[in-house]
């Protein structure tokens, strides 16, 4: 049994249509649920408030670079050290990243940036005799930079993902 598979961006997403369109990179992977009734924030750091030692640094190196190109970046303790508040609302930062959209069974997450913009959504579903969870992200270039970024970021990006949604399935944390 394959824990991660690649699927399309869910038709029921609230991701903008134009946007999933007109993106210049997509991907989506879809899990098991073992706990329905989880909240999209309890989902979010079931997947990603376990990121490995070596992700965490990658991700540390890549702000730190973006930094010096005048790029919106988090500040270091929220990827080194994500704290789970009891409630978030539109506007909220999650982990790293500003909530966009928050529903009972999505929740998306992104940063524009100026040379590109990007969009996670984590989507709650059911599927056959139980439920999954869809994520899924997009990212609108803006310029070359945007693209050269994504041509370097891309191939770290998707074995990133696959391993935190396989790690969640398996350590049950969703």
């Amino acid at each position: 049994m394959t824990l991660v598979s690649s699927t399309v961006i869910p038709s029921q997403s609230l991701l903008d249509a134009k946007l999933v369109d007109s993106a210049y990179f997509s991907d989506s992977y879809k899990i098991p649920l073992n706990d329905k009734s989880m909240s999209m924030p309890n989902i979010f750091f079931g997947i990603f408030g376990h990121s490995p030692l070596w992700l965490k640094a990658m991700l540390l190196l890549r702000n730190r670079t973006a930094a010096r190109f005048g790029l919106d970046v988090p500040d270091a303790s929220l990827i080194l050290r994500p704290e789970q508040k009891t409630h978030y609302v539109v506007g909220d930062t999650i982990g790293p990243w500003p909530i966009f959209e928050l529903q009972e069974n999505e929740l998306i997450v992104g940063r524009n940036n100026s040379h590109l913009d990007f969009r996670l959504s984590i989507l709650k579903a059911p599927s056959g005799h139980g439920h999954h969870v869809t994520v899924s992200t997009i990212c609108n270039v803006h310029n070359i930079y945007g693209k050269l970024y994504l041509g370097v970021i891309a191939p770290i990006h998707k074995s990133g993902v696959k391993r935190l949604l396989a790690n969640a399935v398996l350590s049950r944390r969703i």
